[in-house]
């Protein structure tokens, strides 16, 4: 299977950012590992949107009903069946990524910012797969699906030394 990722970025500061394949890289590895449990089409496609604090806070206020800017969201397509069948790639949906906030978690949480943009990648298609951390049980399937995908790139279990719960 493979995913077609296209990566758009409103940052200027590219420096705080990993690159396009990098991105593209962290979604085919999310996609292939999920796939035992969510089957993904072979010809899915993701959009990957890098924005400022600004535009997060807005998105995250629209559509969550939250006034703060978060590291990262998940807009899952909802094209019917009919309509997603007649496509050469099946649009799995957009990740909307803040580079400004993934940058201080990573700092906060003494993370790499590298291992923090891949979780935050991850964690955002797990999403777009349907996926989610609403109750415990959902959670804990959730993030040991993450650990374990973050772990075949040599990255720790971001839970393992975590203070607050997830959100």
């Amino acid at each position: 299977m493979t995913a077609t990722v296209e990566v758009i970025s409103d940052i200027t500061d590219e420096a705080e950012q990993p690159d396009a394949d990098t991105i593209a890289a962290w979604c085919q590895t999310a996609l292939l590992a999920a796939g035992n449990l969510k089957p993904v089409a072979d010809n899915a496609e993701i959009s990957v949107r890098i924005v400022s604090e600004a535009e997060s806070a807005e998105l995250n206020s629209q559509y969550r009903n939250k006034a703060n800017p978060t590291n990262v969201l998940s807009f899952p397509s909802d094209l019917p069946a009919s309509v997603a069948t007649l496509l050469d790639t099946l649009p799995l949906g957009d990740l909307v990524i803040c580079q400004a906030v993934v940058s201080r978690e990573a700092g906060e949480q003494n993370k790499s910012l590298s291992d923090h943009w891949a979780h935050m990648v991850i964690h955002g298609v797990l999403h777009l797969l349907g996926f989610d951390h609403q109750n415990d049980s959902d959670a804990e399937q959730m993030e040991n699906l993450e650990i374990d995908i973050l772990k075949s790139l040599n990255i720790a279990d971001p839970y393992e030394n975590r203070s607050i719960p997830s959100t």
